[in-house]
C-alpha cells in the first residue's frame, strides 16, 4: 500500500503554497484598517472630511468596504475559470501561471501608498482574489490526484492548514509593533511573493498529477513516471489499473461541461452536495468571526489590544485544531467530522449570542473569548478542511473541473455575502444576527445526516457508483 515518503511530501508541500495566499489574504485587512483608513483619508482620497475620525468619514468607509469586498468579486472570478485553466494549462501548469498575478498584486497593492493611490489597491485585492479562487479550485485538485486513497483525505486537509497558518501569520504581522503601521503595512502586503518566488522554483521538480497525464493527456508512460516519483519504492500497477479503469469509463462519458454539469441526472445529487457544503462552510458564520473578531472582541468589553491578541489566540486554537483534524479525518471520516464541527458550532453560536447581552457582568467578556475560540474550534474539526477536497472525491476525471469551477465559485459569493451583509445587519438586529447562523447551522446539520456519504477509503469510481445506484 502506498503512504508518505519524502517526495510526496515535497510534491503536497510545494503545491499547499498556494494555499499561504489564501489564507493570508483572508486576514491581512484586518489588524490594519486603522492606519490603512487614515491614509486613505489623509492622502489618497479627495473630498473626504479631515474634521472627521476616518472611520466616521463615509467617503473613507465605503472605499475600505470595497478594498476589503473586492478579493471576493477576484475570488470568484478566479473560481469560474478553474475547469478552463485545470484543462488547459494542467494542475501543475495552472498552479505555476498563477503567480504572475501574484506578482502584479503585490507590486500594485506595495506602490499604493508611494503613488498615494487607493485605485492601485483596489486593483492589486481584485488581482490576488482572482489568484486565490483559481488557488482554491488547483491546489485541491492537484492533491487529490496525486495522493494514495488511504491517505487523501489527510493529504487534502493540508491546504486548509495552511490557511489556517497564514490567517494566523498575517495577524501577527498585522500587529501594530510589528507591520501594522503607517509606514510598514506596504510591506505586510508585499509579503505574498515569498511563497510565489519559492513555489516557482520548488513545483517544476514535482510531477503533473498521473490522472491528468493519463486520463486527458493520454500520455501513459509520463503518468507512470510520475506515479512511480510521487510512490517512491512502492509498486503502482494496482494505481495504474485503476486508473486505466476509469480512463475507459472516461472514453464514453467524455469531458463533462457546465452545462453537462447541471443536465446529468447522475451528477445532480453529487453537484447539490458540493454547493451545499461551500455555503454551508461560509454560511456557518466563520467569516463573519474571522472577518470582524476584534470587533467582536471590543463590544465584548476588551480593549482594542486585548482584542488583536484573543484574536490571535483564536487563530492559534485554528491552527491546532486543523491539525488534529488531519490526523482524525481518514480514521472518523468525513461526514462524522462535518456533523461534530456543524453540532458544536450551533451550540456555541446560541450561547454567543446569550452571553455578549450580559457583557457588564465582569467575567462575561472572557466567557465571550472562550465561546468564540471554541466556535473556531468546532470550525477546524470538519467543515473547515473537508469542503475543500470532499468537492474532489465526488466527481470522476471529466467532471471534477467543471464541478471544482461551480464549488469555488459557490464558495467565494457566500463568502461576498456574509462580508457585505454582516455588519448592516448587525446594525439592524445588533448581536441577534448570530441567531441566523444558527438556524443555518441547523439546516446544514439536517443535510449532512440525510444527504452526505462516506467516501473514507473508497476509490471514485466506488464513490460514483455510489450515486449510480440511488437514481
Amino acid at each position: 500500500m502506498a503512504s508518505m515518503n519524502a517526495r510526496l511530501a515535497f510534491a503536497i508541500m510545494s503545491a499547499s503554497l498556494s494555499a499561504f495566499q489564501h489564507g493570508y489574504n483572508t486576514g491581512v485587512m484586518n489588524a490594519p484598517e486603522f492606519v490603512m483608513s487614515q491614509w486613505l483619508q489623509k492622502e489618497a482620497l479627495t473630498g473626504t472630511n479631515l474634521s472627521l475620525a476616518a472611520k466616521d468619514d463615509p467617503v473613507v468607509t465605503n472605499i475600505w468596504s470595497l478594498t476589503v469586498s473586492i478579493y471576493c468579486v477576484g475570488g470568484m472570478i478566479g473560481g469560474v475559470i478553474t475547469g478552463l485553466v485545470a484543462d488547459r494549462l494542467g494542475r501543475k501548469g495552472g498552479l505555476l501561471w498563477n503567480n504572475l498575478l501574484v506578482f502584479v498584486a503585490a507590486m500594485l497593492e506595495a506602490l499604493s501608498k508611494t503613488a498615494q493611490s487607493s485605485e492601485m489597491l483596489i486593483v492589486g485585492r481584485f488581482v490576488i482574489g482572482i489568484n486565490n479562487g483559481l488557488n482554491a479550485g488547483l491546489t485541491p485538485m492537484y492533491l487529490a490526484e496525486i495522493s494514495p486513497v488511504a491517505l487523501r483525505g489527510s493529504i487534502g486537509t493540508v491546504y486548509q492548514l495552511v490557511i489556517t497558518i497564514t490567517i494566523l501569520l498575517s495577524q501577527i504581522l498585522g500587529l501594530e509593533v510589528v507591520l501594522g503601521t503607517a509606514n510598514g503595512w506596504p510591506w505586510l502586503l508585499a509579503v505574498i511573493v515569498l511563497p510565489a518566488i519559492v513555489q516557482c522554483c520548488t513545483l517544476p521538480l514535482c510531477p503533473e498529477t498521473p490522472k491528468f497525464l493519463l486520463l486527458n493527456k493520454g500520455a501513459e508512460l509520463k503518468a507512470q513516471r510520475a506515479l512511480n516519483w510521487l510512490r517512491g519504492d512502492v509498486a503502482v500497477h494496482g494505481e495504474m489499473e485503476e486508473m486505466h479503469q476509469e480512463a475507459e469509463k472516461n472514453k464514453i462519458s467524455k469531458k463533462v461541461t457546465l452545462r453537462e454539469l447541471f443536465g446529468n441526472q447522475q451528477l445532480r445529487q453529487p453537484l447539490l452536495i458540493a454547493m451545499v457544503v461551500m455555503v454551508a462552510q461560509q454560511f456557518s458564520g466563520i467569516n463573519a468571526v474571522m472577518f470582524f473578531s476584534t470587533n467582536i472582541f471590543t463590544n465584548a468589553g476588551l480593549n482594542e489590544g486585548q482584542s488583536q491578541y484573543a484574536t490571535l489566540g483564536m487563530g492559534a486554537m485554528n491552527v491546532v485544531m486543523t491539525v488534529i483534524s488531519l490526523l482524525l479525518v481518514e480514521k472518523a471520516g468525513r461526514k462524522t467530522l462535518l456533523l461534530i464541527g456543524f453540532t458544536g458550532m450551533f451550540a456555541t453560536t446560541i450561547a454567543l449570542c446569550i452571553a455578549i447581552k450580559y457583557t457588564t457582568i465582569s467575567w462575561v467578556p472572557y466567557l465571550c473569548i472562550a465561546l468564540v475560540i471554541l466556535f473556531v474550534t468546532m470550525f477546524a474539526v470538519g467543515p473547515g478542511s473537508i469542503p475543500w477536497f470532499l468537492v474532489t472525491e465526488l466527481f470522476n476525471q471529466g467532471a471534477r473541473p467543471a464541478a471544482s469551477s461551480v464549488a469555488v465559485t459557490v464558495n467565494w459569493t457566500a463568502n461576498f455575502i456574509v462580508a457585505q451583509s454582516f455588519l448592516p445587519l448587525k446594525s439592524i438586529i445588533d448581536t441577534n444576527v448570530f441567531l441566523i447562523f444558527a438556524a443555518l447551522q441547523f439546516i446544514f446539520i439536517l443535510f449532512i445526516s440525510f444527504k452526505i456519504p462516506e467516501t473514507k477509503n473508497k476509490t471514485i469510481e466506488e464513490i460514483t457508483a455510489m450515486f449510480r445506484q440511488q437514481l
